[in-house]
């Protein structure tokens, strides 16, 4: 195999088989040569009106807070925010908790957030690389007043008939409600004495062979022959 000679002259120079390193200027360059800066993470105040969503995180759980919400804290209103992955779960969390209180008003906003990482590179020559991502945002406010209708993102309360009012205490509930195994079915294989038909002359054995057995099964028993006389 022939070596490549990279692009950006300061690397080392790879079989053909082996994808070449980029410039930096392109964009990206070999992972092992660059280090991600580490950047302190901006503390963000929370409003308590404000269900943040993760991926990770728990559907019941984000409904068991928007019953304290709108219960024990007497709330009027709720707000859904999630990024990436978690859009789908944020969608899903304000569906089953528009099923579980009745009149929410909803207004959904879809944006973008920007995401810039910064990579160091650890040999000289190299420059830095900045890499910038657009990541999709998701809110969605529901709320017992009216909201405007005019929005885009507008959509009214759903039919009382479709709604099943649960309070926190029932949600708490039914969220510690898990799935167990109990009592299993098994079959077991115990210690049986067989039973067996002898052949031979003389006295059979009156006591039976001892052994590990299923069901019914044939075999010689022991007999004791004498010189004379037929069994």
């Amino acid at each position: 195999l022939k070596p490549q000679r990279s692009p950006c002259g300061g690397h080392r120079a790879k079989p053909s088989r082996e994808p070449p390193c980029v410039c930096a200027h392109r964009g990206f360059c070999a992972m092992n040569k660059y280090r991600k800066v580490i950047k302190p993470k901006e503390t963000l105040v929370k409003d308590e009106e404000e269900i943040r969503v993760t991926a990770a995180g728990s559907v019941s759980s984000y409904v068991s807070r928007a019953a304290k919400l709108y219960g024990e804290m007497e709330k009027k209103y709720l707000t859904i925010t999630a990024t990436g992955n978690a859009l789908t779960k944020a969608v899903t969390t304000a569906e089953v908790i528009k099923r579980r209180f009745k009149g929410l008003h909803q207004i959904t906003k879809l944006g973008n957030q920007v995401i810039v990482d910064e990579y160091e590179p650890l040999e000289e020559g190299l420059d830095k690389v900045i890499d910038t991502r657009n990541v999709p945002c998701l809110e969605i406010k529901l709320s017992k007043d009216p909201l405007d209708s005019a929005d885009k993102g507008y959509q009214a309360p759903l039919d009382e008939s479709l709604v099943t009012e649960m309070d926190a205490e029932e949600m708490m509930k039914s969220r510690g409600r898990g799935r167990g195994r109990g009592v299993g079915r098994g079959k077991g294989r115990g210690k049986g004495t067989s039973k067996g038909k002898g052949k031979g002359k003389g006295k059979v054995d009156a006591r039976p062979p001892k052994g590990k057995g299923k069901g019914k099964g044939k075999g010689k028993g022991k007999a004791e022959p004498e010189p004379k006389g037929k069994g």
